[in-house]
């Protein structure tokens, strides 16, 4: 029998369950968040400075799926500035960021601007404070997922992310998870 969890993934964790560098001794993980069934696995990322669903399985065929480009992934960026519809337009339309070294056409995907501003029942780690400049929250929904795109797309479009959180994969949201919450559930529809 295979176990499957959904989790509120907060800032400063990394996606994995143990210490596989020396260099990330300090480092939080997800083991310490929940007492997950052995072999159990998260289903891609979010980098440490990333927030929000992470979906976990011991089901390696239920991981490939998910990981595959027919699962959107949605997420919602606090990025600096005033989002314009022509930035929306480019990244809708696919943007270039580097990835492994080499310059990477993004494919198009879905983005808006959210007005008004989501509300999370999870604090950001940091506040950022007006007199830094105006922010605005953008809807990013994806079929791909390279290291850090959403940040590296934001930034292509000149609005550097500062607070990142998935909030849906597929079929599958946040809803009211709170930060380092966990949920078993009998499968993922996804």
């Amino acid at each position: 029998m295979h176990h499957h969890y959904l989790l509120n993934k907060p800032h400063s964790h990394l996606s994995q369950f143990t210490n596989q560098h020396t260099t990330r001794r300090n480092k939080k993980m997800l083991g310490r968040l929940h007492d997950f069934a052995p072999g159990t696995m998260s289903i891609g990322r979010l980098d440490e400075n990333s927030e929000g669903l992470l979906l976990l399985t011991t089901d390696g065929k239920v991981s490939a799926a998910i990981n595959g480009k027919k699962v959107e992934k949605e997420y919602y960026a606090q990025v600096l500035g005033e989002v314009t519809p022509a930035a929306i337009e480019q990244l809708n339309a696919g943007v270039e960021i580097g990835f492994n070294g080499q310059r990477y056409q993004t494919l198009p995907c879905t983005s808006r601007l959210l007005d008004p501003r989501p509300e999370f029942s999870f604090p950001p780690r940091r506040v950022h404070h007006p007199s830094h400049g105006p922010t605005s929250w953008v809807s990013v929904t994806l079929r791909e997922g390279k290291y850090r795109q959403v940040r590296k797309m934001c930034a292509a479009v000149g609005h550097p992310v500062i607070r990142l959180i998935r909030v849906r994969i597929g079929k599958i949201t946040l809803g009211d998870l709170g930060a380092g919450e966990v949920i078993e559930v009998a499968e993922l529809e996804y």
